[in-house]
């Protein structure tokens, strides 16, 4: 059975391009980036050179990108470091209800020591309202947190405007943008944000390999002490061919971004259009226009999303109920619930996500299926 990937939020297959060029740095090149000799060199250069690829891709300077093992890290270090090398200034910290759990988890964390978080509530489609960040923020706080878009119904916050305001009080700007890179234009120098979180497994890059931008002149603390490595600010031997791997993602997803783009959106439509005008009694979760390209988000009263799940796997379609970290939890999606779903309705929830791999087919095939699909958990359900 030829099987249909639709959950590339949770992860996208390493382009092949990506691949060969990590290869080498597996075998051939394997030296310690640390060391003086040849080896050691080459491989320092190749790290750079990827520096190079993921700054101009952002808009950013060499020396403001630090590399990471991946979102999770980016997004404790740019929270944790940022808290504790400002904590003589302040302890209020603000972030928003629909994070991604690397950072609602982290403000829980941060909250046993010491400092006071402040969760912004979304509206029905999950935006942030600018007026509410600026009632929020005190002569405590030190940093915003806000995600860029949302992992899980796709939704693009206002992120510029959010910026300005905090910046009007000085207080600096962390966005996760996980989701977001390779999926829209970014421009950190536009943004004017201090601190971007990415991931390379999210841009048909390996796992275990992210990035954080730290604009030039912002303090923070080192996540993780030990050696001198990245400027001395994160210590450890590096992943050469992962940093090498996402360097080279970067540069091939940002180079034809705007076709990327097109694509996606157009795949999107047609599948958020198809289900709604063949599924009764569904619902689109997310803005209907201030949403990522490849993000479909649906739920459907009197089902469970976990046999859908199921069922669509049976069928050859892989696809979620919301963030591959928390599939594992039988509640239901903060994130929905957030923007004000009952939990029986989160509860049906379904996420397709399109990557560049998919084709019209795709989207064709899953509407003749999930309908069906549909149809028949409704007959056996005990809600109906």
């Amino acid at each position: 059975m030829d099987r249909i990937y639709l959950d590339n939020a949770a992860t996208t297959p390493v382009d092949k391009r990506v691949l060969e060029a990590m290869l080498p740095y597996y075998s051939d090149v394997f030296g310690n980036p640390s060391s003086l000799y040849s080896y050691g060199q080459e491989a320092k250069k190749a790290i750079e050179e990827a520096r190079e690829k993921v700054a101009k891709a952002l808009g950013a300077d060499s020396d403001e990108i630090y590399f990471t093992s991946g979102g999770s890290e980016s997004d404790n270090w740019a929270l944790k470091g940022v808290a504790y090398a400002l904590k003589d200034k302040g302890n209020h910290i603000i972030t928003t209800e629909i994070e991604h759990h690397a950072v609602l988890n982290t403000c829980r964390y941060l909250e046993k020591e010491g400092f006071k978080v402040t969760y912004l509530p979304v509206d029905e489609y999950g935006l942030v309202k600018p007026e509410d960040l600026k009632k929020a923020i005190t002569d405590k706080t030190i940093l915003v947190s806000i995600m860029f878009a949302n992992n899980e119904i796709g939704t693009i916050e206002p992120i510029e405007e959010l910026v300005k305001i905090a910046h009007e009080k000085n207080v600096y700007f962390h966005t996760d943008a996980v989701q977001a890179v390779g999926n829209v234009p970014i421009d950190v120098k536009k943004l004017d944000v201090d601190l971007l979180s990415l991931s390379a497994h999210k841009i048909y890059g390996p796992k275990g390999v992210g990035a954080l931008y730290i604009k030039k002149g912002v303090k923070i603390h080192s996540l993780i002490q030990g050696g001198t490595q990245e400027r001395n600010r994160r210590a450890g031997t590096e992943n050469v061919p992962g940093i090498v791997g996402l360097g080279e993602a970067m540069e091939l997803i940002t180079k034809n971004l705007d076709s990327h783009i097109n694509k996606l959106t157009f795949l999107r439509d047609k599948l958020i259009n198809g289900i709604l005008e063949k599924i009764p009694y569904a619902r689109l979760n997310g803005h209907p226009t201030k949403r990522l390209p490849g993000n479909v988000n649906v739920s459907f009263e009197f089902i469970d999303g976990e046999s859908l799940i199921l069922n669509l796997d049976m069928a050859g379609i892989c696809a979620s109920s919301g963030s591959a970290c928390t599939s594992g939890s039988l509640e239901p999606s903060h994130v929905l619930l957030a923007i004000g779903l009952p939990r029986e309705l989160a509860r049906g929830s379904l996420r397709l996500t399109i990557g560049k791999e998919n084709t019209e087919e795709d989207i064709d095939k899953v509407l003749e299926v999930l309908p069906q699909i549909i149809k028949r958990l409704r007959s056996i359900s005990q809600i109906v």
